[in-house]
């Protein structure tokens, strides 16, 4: 048996410009953490030569083409598994349409559980690449690279998306006292409103393809994250509120869906109580709320939006780890 435990992600600044829309002209970047929230996939051999997975449906096949779970079927046609395997998964968030990038940690996790029971050793940088693969090449995915390589490395890092596809994942190095204040005046909220990320996020890089305004928007939005990157190095964390409500006002501009009323309402509402800034996390348009506000202010914010649900949430340093191999 194999259990491979992969990390969930909150992402800061430059959401979108991991689409290759954007980022094969210009560049990209985002500033993001890994959190202790996983998607645990295990894996083990099965008794016969069929096929058995579960997740919140059940299958039971004789081949790999009969699969219907997208992603371990073009995993397991990736990596020539043929048959004779049970997979299972279970998450600590809800999997879909959250804004953590559940999808992706599950990939992760899913091709370092598969390649365990291969015995063979992937690294963090092949996984976020093969899982970049599997999700947008073979499945067709609209989405952007972040999540994958966040999953794959763990910790608070700047990711880069250069044009010629490749990507280049830096820590954010800085003391501890940085990153734990940081943590710890970040606040989260579940709005209980799950969507489709895909949607949001063909309409976006639709929108970047041709619109000078929209483009001169996420390169506003990158710039935003090299400067908290560098004033993070300098464990500067007054700009980090400021950084990100300016990310969050561009973000809303990008293309209609990604807030609407009953957000802002609760934005507003936090912001009135003393939060500095906050977003969406992943796409938009609903999932979990994203707070940074002194802690003295927290009590105040979670009375404001007592019709959301508060999740504790701190930042993990490592990446997808097979946590179990026997």
């Amino acid at each position: 048996m194999i259990i491979s435990r992969t990390p969930l992600r909150m992402s800061f600044t430059g959401g979108g410009s991991d689409l290759p829309a954007f980022y094969r002209r210009f560049g990209g970047a985002v500033l993001s953490s890994a959190i202790d929230k996983y998607v645990y996939v295990t894996v083990n051999p099965k008794f016969d030569n069929g096929i058995r997975i579960a997740y919140s449906k059940n299958e039971e096949v004789n081949s790999v083409p009969e699969i219907k779970h997208h992603l371990v079927r073009a995993a397991m046609e990736y990596l020539n598994i043929s048959g004779g395997i049970e997979i299972t998964t279970i998450a600590d968030i809800p999997s879909r349409g959250t804004g953590l990038g559940s999808s992706s940690s599950f990939t992760v996790g899913l091709l370092h559980a598969l390649n365990a029971f291969k015995s063979s050793y992937i690294s963090a940088e092949h996984l976020g690449r093969d899982a970049c693969h599997i999700e947008i090449d073979l499945c067709g995915e609209p989405i952007g690279k972040q999540d994958q390589y966040a999953a794959a490395y763990g910790g608070f890092n700047l990711i880069e998306f250069q044009p010629d596809d490749s990507v280049v994942v830096t820590p954010v190095i800085c003391t501890k006292e940085t990153i734990y204040a940081i943590q710890n005046d970040t606040i989260v909220f579940y709005t209980g409103i799950t969507r489709s990320a895909s949607a949001l996020l063909k309409n976006q890089s639709d929108a970047m393809v041709e619109d000078a305004t929209k483009q001169r928007i996420m390169q506003r939005m990158v710039g935003l994250t090299y400067t908290l990157f560098e004033e993070l190095q300098k464990n500067n964390t007054q700009v980090f509120g400021e950084i990100l409500h300016e990310n969050w006002m561009l973000k809303r501009e990008m293309t209609a869906g990604i807030s609407n009323s009953e957000i802002d309402s609760w934005y507003d509402r936090a912001r009135a109580a003393g939060a500095l800034g906050g977003k969406i996390l992943g796409a938009g348009a609903g999932g979990f709320l994203m707070l940074y506000a002194p802690q003295h202010c927290h009590a105040a914010i979670v009375n404001a939006l007592a019709d959301l649900r508060k999740i504790p949430m701190k930042f993990e340093p490592l990446g997808s780890r097979i946590i179990f191999y026997h």
